[in-house]
This record gives structure tokens, C-alpha cells and sequence, in this order.
């Protein structure tokens, strides 16, 4: 296995700073602390991020000039998109919390969810290093590590079946594969210091959105806080 080079080992290192699979509602879910209602709102305000991220990609995509990366974005927009869509199976799992399909849809979004989406919309709009590293890097590459904690307590715990939360198992395998793919992208496109240091400050920035927009989850629905 070839050596970590010292960017990587930076990029990485700041996606774990702030990883949200440790984050003070991961926790509770993990230890089955949460109600059905209470994932259920969380599978209403996922649906507002990860609804639109398939957007975002393409959004890249258009400006992309690299056709590895191009192709990395379309079968990332493909596997969103085509078929059964993932976000219809998170609303497979939101009805199976008592969430219709309707409710999931039209959920207003907390504060924080509106301000991971407004940055995950502004991020893709950066030149193509800096918007690879904050949406594959530092918010896609989080995925596996969330979902490998939050999956099997839905089964243990939550007694849900293994065709209701079909998004979360699909997701461990497919983003721990387009994790590291946009590892090797931006290690490819980041040529000089500067652009390093750019692209380790957009995967700062996508851990922290990403961390921030849990945290509000918690306090919203766990600590009964208004916001």
C-alpha cells in the first residue's frame, strides 16, 4: 500500500476533527434513545440536504474539466437519481417512523439545515478543488463512519426492517467508494500549497455545516430547545 502522503493525512485529519458520527445526536441514536417521531424529523430534514445534492454535483459537473472527475460526478448524479431514487428510499423509512411522504416534502427547514444547504449551494459554485473538497470530501466521506453506527441500532434497538432502512445500508457501501475516489480527485487537482491549504479549509468547513446542522437536529428535537 503506497504511502499517506502529508495532504491527504490532512485532509483526513480535519474531516475527523469534527466527524459527525460522534456528534450529541448520533449518540442518542445509537443508543436507542430516540423515538420513532424524533427519526422521522430527522428523515424530513435529511430529505431537505440530500434531496438537492445530486444538484449540487451536477452543478460541478458543468464546469468540471477533467473527465475522470466528470465521470465521477455523473455516475454520482446516476446512482442518486436513476431507478429507485435514494430519497425515495429515506421517505421509505420517514413513513415507516409515521411520516408521510407529504410531510417529508414540505418540512420547513430548521436554521441550521438551511444553513448546510445554502453553503452546500455556494460551495458548488467554487472553482472545482475547493467545491470537490467540501462536498465529496468533507461532507460525502462522513457517510460510512455516521450510518455504520446509526444502522444496526435501527434494527436492535427501533425494531425497523431491513427493507425499511435500506437508504442507510446503501449508502455505507456506495459513499465509502465515492469517499475515497474524492480523496484521489482532489489530491490530483490540488497542484500547489495554496490550493492544498484551500482544500483543506473547504472540508473544515463542510465537517463544521455538517456538525452544526446535527446539533440543531439535537436540540430541536431532543432538548425540546426553540430555534
Amino acid at each position: 500500500m503506497a504511502e499517506m502522503s502529508p495532504f491527504r493525512s490532512a485532509l483526513e485529519a480535519a474531516v475527523n476533527a469534527r466527524h459527525s458520527r460522534l456528534n450529541p445526536f448520533t449518540e442518542q441514536w445509537v443508543k436507542g434513545e430516540l423515538s420513532r417521531a424524533q427519526l422521522g424529523a430527522w428523515a424530513a430534514q435529511h430529505y431537505q440536504y440530500v434531496s438537492q445534492f445530486p444538484r449540487w454535483c451536477a452543478t460541478v459537473y458543468g464546469t468540471c474539466r477533467d473527465p475522470d472527475a466528470r465521470d465521477f460526478l455523473l455516475e454520482n448524479i446516476i446512482e442518486e437519481e436513476s431507478g429507485t431514487k435514494h430519497v425515495d428510499l429515506l421517505i421509505r423509512f420517514a413513513e415507516a417512523c409515521g411520516v408521510s411522504r407529504a410531510e417529508v416534502e414540505s418540512t420547513p427547514q430548521l436554521p441550521t439545515t438551511r444553513g448546510l444547504t445554502a453553503w452546500s449551494f455556494e460551495m458548488s459554485h467554487q472553482p472545482f478543488h475547493i467545491a470537490a473538497a467540501g462536498l465529496l470530501v468533507g461532507l460525502e466521506s462522513q457517510v460510512p463512519g455516521i450510518y455504520k453506527r446509526t444502522l444496526p441500532p435501527l434494527k436492535t434497538h427501533y425494531g425497523f426492517t431491513d427493507h425499511e432502512v435500506e437508504f442507510f445500508a446503501i449508502h455505507i457501501e456506495a459513499d465509502e467508494v465515492h469517499g475515497e475516489r474524492g480523496y484521489q480527485i482532489v489530491e490530483r487537482h490540488c497542484t500547489t500549497p495554496a490550493m492544498q491549504a484551500e482544500a483543506i479549509e473547504a472540508v473544515r468547513q463542510a465537517t463544521e455545516m455538517r456538525w452544526q446542522y446535527m446539533t440543531g437536529l439535537h436540540r430541536a428535537w431532543v432538548l425540546k430547545e426553540e430555534l
